[in-house]
């Protein structure tokens, strides 16, 4: 049987049993981090987060990140109370702490907060927002390719709840990768309402066809942070890369299919529905995105960010 494997694989490392944990603006052993089982993120998934890692002693991309954690806020009428200086410097005072310079991943987490009552009202949250930072040495460890397997489980449409919201409600998602998993997959593959090759429960969805990049509309999936920095890549390096709808058909046929998120950056797909992507296992496209994304990072961790 071939190993289980999902798209935030990572290496062991000892030393996340000794984590400090940012919880409410304080450092806490990760054995005595907790929330309140009142809190409106535990009890409804009422909250938004970002996923961000660390390189040259600096958080990849911070800026666009505190950027949608602060929009996403905004959507849920959520008052996060810290300014986006003051998260950034608790993100990099957490990875401080945890004598962190490379290969770690931060988990940022706001929610409405602790409820008076536990009922699903907003106005029961009054104490103001939690926020928990979980940072963890975290090096990406892929013993192969991923294998995807299309789910029954859709994007849903903005009127009910918008895919581009970073939020703790991840249902559907979830189901989706069950759904994958009992098919002997390693991650679902989802598609949006009209039947279009959209994302993967938990990353953006990319394929290259004759020397082309293919990924969705975007209008059914999240603003991926990575997504977008490797649609801007192939902008800017002559790369012919395209936003559209396009069909599991042609997906199938496929010369080479990747995920991209702020974990694992690229991850290569070698097969879609038992389908083989491609003729042969070299993905050289998307070897050349990700050289290119390296470098990217790279040069976003030396500069001086202004938040």
């Amino acid at each position: 049987m071939t190993e289980k494997i999902t798209a935030h694989d990572a290496e062991e490392d000892p030393r996340n049993a000794n984590i400090l944990i940012y919880v409410n603006g304080n450092l806490v052993p990760r054995q005595e981090a907790a929330v309140s089982v009142y809190d409106s993120g535990f009890m409804l998934g009422d909250g938004v987060w970002e996923g961000l890692r660390l390189h040259n002693s600096r958080w990849a991309f911070v800026d666009a990140h505190l950027d949608r954690l602060f929009e996403g806020a905004l959507a849920l009428d959520l008052q996060i109370g810290l300014t986006k200086a003051e998260l950034n410097e608790a993100l990099e005072g957490i990875a401080r702490a945890n004598g962190m310079t490379e290969n770690a991943h931060a988990r940022l987490m706001v929610t409405r907060g602790i409820k008076s009552r536990p009922f699903q009202h907003p106005s029961y949250s009054r104490s103001g927002p939690t926020i928990v930072i979980i940072a963890e040495h975290s090096a990406p460890s892929s013993p192969r390719p991923l294998r995807l397997a299309t789910v029954p489980h859709h994007r849903g449409l903005p009127l009910t709840q918008d895919p581009k919201l970073n939020s703790h409600s991840k249902l559907n998602c979830i189901l989706a990768c069950i759904h994958a998993e009992k098919a002997g997959a390693d991650e679902a593959l989802m598609l949006d309402p009209s039947g279009f090759v959209s994302t993967t429960n938990s990353c953006n969805f990319f394929i290259v066809r004759n020397g082309e990049i293919w990924t969705s509309t975007g209008d059914y999936c999240l603003n991926g942070i990575t997504r977008g920095h490797v649609i801007s890549l192939c902008h800017d390096h002559g790369i012919p890369v395209f936003e559209k709808n396009f069909s599991l058909v042609e997906a199938y046929a496929a010369d080479e299919a990747f995920l991209t998120g702020s974990f694992g950056a690229q991850i290569n797909v070698s097969e879609i529905d038992g389908r083989k992507i491609g003729i042969t296992d070299q993905w050289p496209l998307t070897h050349r995105i990700q050289d290119l994304y390296r470098s990217l990072v790279d040069q976003d961790t030396r500069s001086e960010k202004k938040i």
